[in-house]
């Protein structure tokens, strides 16, 4: 009788030391290639996201698309900040603006893709700043924080490249009040 319940307590071990393992492999999995969470570390997009709320970042649907005007991107630090000393591994998150073909710039407080002034409700404030009218080249995007003069953006360093991008912001999930979609 003491041998059978040794083998059960064995069992019962051995049993839930799998389920913990491939629950491990499966949050791994997921994180690596479907989503993972992330964190809004300035106010680079108010009045949109806020310093401290955190998001589900979406990895898997670039790998069928490319992201798309006003999508709202994370991406590591393209190389002209990285060698300005900004960590790979510290994700920006910015709107998509413009993509390969478009033309962008930035007069008068408003900002134009195509010679067609965007029509910016969610911005925080209109920018204090000139750009003039750039192409976006192939595998390249554009990208602003919606806070436009309080943004280390494309119009400070340049175009994204599209291989740069992790995912795309899709959920907030806390402050819990603002719970939904980005």
């Amino acid at each position: 009788m003491q041998n059978q319940n040794d083998n059960n307590w064995q069992h019962q071990i051995l049993e839930n030391l799998k389920i913990i393992l491939f629950s491990i492999l499966l949050a791994l999995v997921i994180r690596s290639f479907i989503a993972e969470p992330r964190y809004i570390p300035s106010d680079s997009m108010l009045p949109t996201l806020v310093q401290g709320d955190r998001l589900v970042i979406d990895k898997l649907s670039y790998r069928f698309h490319p992201p798309v005007l006003g999508d709202i991107v994370v991406f590591e630090p393209p190389k002209q900040l990285q060698q300005l000393g900004y960590d790979k591994a510290k994700a920006f998150i910015k709107r998509v603006m413009a993509i390969a073909g478009d033309t962008v710039e930035v007069k008068d407080g408003k900002v134009y893709r195509n010679g067609q002034l965007l029509k910016e409700d969610y911005i925080f404030s209109h920018p204090n700043y000139q750009l003039p009218r750039v192409l976006v080249p192939e595998g390249e995007l554009f990208v602003m924080g919606d806070n436009r003069n309080n943004s280390n953006d494309s119009h400070i360093w340049g175009f994204l490249p599209v291989e740069n991008v992790i995912g795309k912001a899709i959920l907030r999930f806390f402050p819990f009040n603002k719970l939904g979609s980005v």
